[in-house]
């Protein structure tokens, strides 16, 4: 990238050339903004400090004028220690790539209150329920500000460093209860049944009555006025959760005029089990397995954008063999995630279970791979800090390793997608049910911070392996798949070229695994009791297959545990765009829109 010349403030005499966009536009905001913008002057951490009154102007200002047109993560943190809560916004260049733009906001702990910026980047709708949900932080104009991850008669909100459950036992792990001195006991033990349950103040339990749907329509807007015309009134029902339909336990409260669409509202929260505040009581170390139950099909790439994260706060260095293997495992959970993904499209599409068992041939092959290699098929838990668990074994059914590799990048993989393509792509039914239905623009896809291929696929050329490159992307030769049309058709499509670009990048990789047999796959004795050598903070982020995955961190100095741990979790945020690609549409289309998205709830629940 080209350096970049800004104008000097009026303090100096000589223009500032700028490596990096965001050095740029933190330039040009605190110029702007002098007396309500700062540097985060706190050991190990960056971006900017706003104030809360100027954060709305700050945001349009850096959409609008400088670039930041896409607004990625939105991150609630508790500064307990501070009396103080504190909204984290990474926003980046879709144009320029980079860095993120990092804005801070900070409020009084107890009256915690954060103008919205869901309508400058409307991405950060489900993102800021979130935070309200679990931290308490109100967004004022907000447009649907309620609960979104737990029930609407939830008690308190759970990551707040005060909160406790009816079973807590210590702040952080190992808890005393699990050393073997013969203390061991379970937490159940000590709890009568009956009262390992919590209640607001003053709430009685018998004879209460509580509505607990009532707020999963307040954003729905009933209506008995008919089309003009037709024998139609407005009425909204229920579609879901029942798998496979609505992929898990998820649903949608949809209004309809007819069996056309009006209004949609995504309802979720029922596999919610506080993943992060069981990250923030984990050491480090044990967080790794809990990632691999996110985005269950895709165990590796979770562990990756997690070590990154970390070893960013560790300064950590990793081998190049253990970086091609990352690679590896990475581009081959790609390739298995849109196996899977295109047989449940089509299974939502009314082909059952035919094109998903085509695809899941292959998929078994990948997964033999990573068994053979982690010891598990789909938690894996294989990424270490610095490096890898693991090298490659020896063989693999009954293969050497690298001629099983070989096999099936240079044949068994290629001709699955082949055969998909030749049976699938030209399918009339596959075609009139895909072409044209599901429309996401390019602009709506930014403005709705949408990631991975449902990005891609509406003309916006954005991959992190590309933009902010990590690992040994920036090394390897491969095109960002890319699909003009943002329809259901073209999210089919693009699933097929990014399993393309995965065959390309691994035919470079292969080449490298053999040149760097018996090297070291980890930089150092593993530290399985690692503690932090600096505070400070940092951002994991890889393009995972659903969209960009990132892990939010912060941890005090020696602290063998995370202070925060979040996680922009691309199957959460991707449906914040599902009711405007639902609109006019029938409820017939509406499984197989939402399976053009692929989500899994075990990462949108968390």
């Amino acid at each position: 990238m080209s350096d970049t010349i800004l104008e000097a403030p009026a303090t100096g005499d000589q223009p500032v050339v700028f490596d990096n966009p965001v050095d740029e536009v933190t330039a040009a905001l605190k110029e702007r903004f002098t007396e309500f913008v700062a540097d985060d002057t706190r050991p190990g951490y960056g971006g900017l400090v706003v104030s809360a009154d100027k954060i709305v102007e700050v945001a349009e200002a850096l959409r609008d004028d400088l670039g930041f047109n896409y607004l990625s993560s939105v991150t609630g943190v508790d500064l307990i220690e501070e009396d103080k809560m504190e909204v984290v916004y990474h926003a980046y260049s879709i144009d320029k790539g980079g860095d993120a733009m990092v804005l801070k906001v900070q409020v009084d702990r107890d009256n915690p209150v954060v103008p919205s910026l869901t309508p400058t980047y409307p991405g950060a709708d489900f993102q800021e329920r979130e935070a309200w949900d679990l931290l308490g932080i109100r967004f004022e104009g907000h447009p649907d500000l309620r609960r979104i991850l737990t029930w609407d008669g939830f008690h308190g909100h759970p990551l707040r460093k005060d909160w406790k459950e009816p079973f807590f036992e210590e702040e952080a792990k190992p808890f005393g209860s699990r050393w073997p001195a013969g203390e061991v006991f379970r937490a159940e033990e000590k709890n009568v049944y009956g009262k390992n349950v919590q209640y607001p103040e003053g709430w009685a339990p018998s004879g209460a009555e509580y509505e607990a749907e009532t707020d999963s329509y307040a954003g729905i807007t009933y209506s008995r006025e008919s089309t003009p015309g037709l024998k139609t009134e407005k009425v909204t029902v229920n579609m879901g959760p029942q798998h496979p339909s609505t992929h898990g336990v998820f649903r949608m409260a949809l209004t309809l005029d007819g069996e056309t669409i009006v209004g949609l509202k995504p309802v979720m929260g029922y596999l919610h089990r506080n993943h992060e505040k069981i990250g923030e009581r984990n050491t480090f170390i044990q967080n790794i397995p809990y990632t691999d139950r996110l985005d269950y099909i895709s165990s590796m790439s979770n562990n990756l954008g997690y070590v990154l994260g970390v070893e960013k706060l560790m300064e950590a260095e990793v081998p190049e063999r253990a970086e091609w293997i990352r690679i590896l495992m990475a581009e081959l959970t790609r390739i298995s995630n849109h196996l899977w993904a295109l047989g449940f499209l089509l299974n939502d599409m009314g082909a059952l279970q035919t094109p998903m068992i085509y695809y899941y041939i292959e998929r078994e092959l990948i997964l033999d791979l990573f068994e053979a290699t982690a010891g598990s098929r789909m938690m894996c838990n294989y990424m270490r800090f610095g490096g890898v668990a693991y090298d490659l074994p020896d063989q693999v059914r009954d293969q050497p390793v690298m001629d099983f590799l070989h096999d099936l990048v240079y044949d068994r993989l290629p001709r699955v997608l082949h055969q998909g393509d030749e049976l699938v792509t030209g399918n009339e039914i596959v075609r009139a049910r895909g072409i044209g239905y599901g429309y996401l623009s390019a602009e709506d896809a930014i403005a709705f911070s949408a990631a991975g291929p449902l990005l891609r696929a509406s003309g916006v050329p954005y991959d992190v392996r590309r933009a902010n490159p990590y690992s040994y992307y920036e090394h390897l030769d491969f095109d960002v798949a890319v699909r003009y049309n943002g329809d259901i058709y073209d999210r089919y499509l693009i699933r097929i070229d990014e399993m393309q670009q995965s065959l390309r990048i691994l035919e470079q990789v292969l080449p490298h695994l053999k040149a760097t047999e018996g090297a070291s796959i980890i930089g150092s004795k593993p530290q399985y009791a690692l503690r932090m050598p600096n505070a400070g903070e940092a951002y994991g982020r890889v393009e995972n297959p659903k969209g960009e995955l990132g892990y939010y961190m912060t941890a005090k100095r020696r602290s063998a545990n995370p202070e925060r741990y979040h996680v922009r979790a691309p199957s959460f945020i991707n449906l914040t765009a599902l009711e405007k690609m639902c609109m006019g549409h029938k409820v017939a289309d509406v499984v197989a829109i939402l399976g053009s998205i692929d989500i899994v709830l075990g990462e949108v629940d968390r």
